[in-house]
């Protein structure tokens, strides 16, 4: 899972903090209805949920909107 290689090697984030991020990817790959963890999207969403994270977003459901603003274009 790409988020999870990203958190881990960043360190910048708290163990209850990654674990936000994670439900925050999660639930963009739901809404997004991608299944494929190969497919490049994935790393996408990850690079944005963290990003959005370094810039002080916490929230899991605005992590999730925002990032699926970014990709959808919206």
């Amino acid at each position: 899972m790409p988020i999870r290689l990203i958190i881990k090697n960043d360190r910048a984030f708290s163990a209850e903090e990654a674990t936000v991020l994670i439900e925050a990817f999660e639930d963009t790959l739901r809404a997004l209805k991608l299944t494929d963890r190969e497919d490049p999207i994935t790393l996408l969403v990850a690079k944005r949920v963290v990003e959005l994270a370094k810039e002080g977003e916490r929230d899991p459901v605005q992590l999730r909107n925002r990032t699926l603003k970014t990709i959808q274009g919206d």
